[in-house]
């Protein structure tokens, strides 16, 4: 059974820092293209930020210098670091997994809250 379970999201003020973990199970996780992706109700799901099986990373231009994506082979994590947070990154931060051959594997986790407010 394919898990993917995030935490480290909560309340922060603007100019905080957060920063969220992916840890998953029943996968290769070496074999997995990772990313990061957020929701409001306003807005369709966008991507944050993506890691290749292999390191390459990319992140939104909104995020661009403020966010960085990483990942931990050897413990199955990805994690995304959030720096100089706006109002505007509040949203819910879902972590996916998607296999680097076979594209129609792919998996979601349930969701972190991040929220960004004084």
């Amino acid at each position: 059974q394919v898990q993917l379970v995030e935490s480290g999201g909560g309340l922060v003020q603007p100019g905080g820092s957060l920063r969220l973990s992916c840890v998953t199970s029943g996968i290769i996780f070496s074999t997995y293209i990772m990313a990061w992706y957020r929701q409001t109700p306003a807005k369709q799901r966008e991507l944050v930020a993506i890691i290749t099986n292999g390191g390459s990373t990319n992140t939104a231009d909104s995020v661009k210098g403020r966010f960085t994506i990483s990942r931990n082979n050897a413990n199955s994590t990805v994690y995304l670091h959030m720096n100089s947070l706006k109002p505007e990154d509040t949203a819910v931060y879902y972590c996916n997994a998607r296999h680097s051959v076979n594209y129609q594997n792919a998996y979601w986790g349930q969701g972190t809250q991040v929220t960004v407010s004084s």
